[in-house]
């Protein structure tokens, strides 16, 4: 439990700053300082999930679709939000392909979107944290 704890801190402080640059005015340096610090509110999100799924149920997995679709099967998520998901995992690999404006461009547009999804995810862990 105390990894979980301590997975869900480091989410939990990486959502903060991705939750502080979407308060920015848009500019091509703030829309590619919020892109990377989507990818890294990503990883730390799907990774406390890969340990809560571990602790939590015994479920060991290793891709973040795979971590995604267990969420929702165990009520963490529902079916809208895991699609949401699967998409918001799809543009985190798309991350890869900023140096193109086009794909900056549509990354950028889902962040507000990924990022109540992720708080959503978070309050919801937090709340089984504290059962």
């Amino acid at each position: 439990m105390e990894r979980l704890k301590l997975k869900y801190g480091d989410a939990a402080n990486a959502l903060e700053t991705f939750v502080d640059i979407l308060k920015e005015p848009y500019s091509v340096i703030v829309r590619d300082a919020s892109i990377q610090r989507f990818e890294y509110t990503f990883e730390a999100v799907w990774k406390m999930l890969k340990e809560l799924l571990k602790e939590d149920a015994g479920i060991i997995i290793n891709s973040p679709k795979e971590v995604f679709r267990e969420i929702f099967s165990i009520g963490i998520v529902n079916e809208d939000e895991a699609g949401k998901c699967l998409e918001m995992c799809d543009r985190r690999n798309d991350t890869a392909h900023t140096y193109k404006e086009e794909m900056a461009e549509k990354i950028f547009a889902g962040l507000n979107g990924y990022c109540k999804l992720m708080k959503k995810i978070l309050k919801t862990v937090k709340e089984k944290l504290s059962d």
